[in-house]
């Protein structure tokens, strides 16, 4: 059974950071591309950021230079390092594995509001 867990979401102010993460079982990890997605209420779920599993990454253009995605192979374990957060950032954020198949995590809710 493919599992992916996120965690590490909530309620920030502007300007302030926060981390998630994705945490995934029942995949051969190393193999799959993985990534995180937003939805913001009303609007459509969107690409943030996504690692092959080679390692490239690829940002979408509204936080680059802001989030970094990495990947921990041995911990079957991807991450978001979010930082400079902007209230256009506030969504549901998911997880998604892609290798032929995809899978999403039920998503964590992240809240960017003064």
């Amino acid at each position: 059974q493919v599992q992916l867990v996120e965690s590490g979401g909530g309620l920030v102010q502007p300007g302030e950071s926060l981390t998630l993460s994705c945490a995934a079982s029942g995949i051969i990890f190393s193999i799959y591309d993985m990534g995180w997605y937003r939805q913001a209420p009303g609007k459509q779920r969107e690409l943030v950021a996504d690692i092959t599993s080679g390692g490239t990454t690829n940002y979408a253009d509204s936080v680059k230079g802001r989030f970094t995605i990495s990947r921990d192979n041995a911990k079957n374990t991807i991450y978001l390092q979010m930082n400079n957060l902007k209230p256009e950032d506030t969504g549901v954020y998911y997880c998604n594995a892609d290798h032929y198949v995809r899978y999403w995590g039920q998503g964590t809710q992240v809240t960017v509001s003064s």
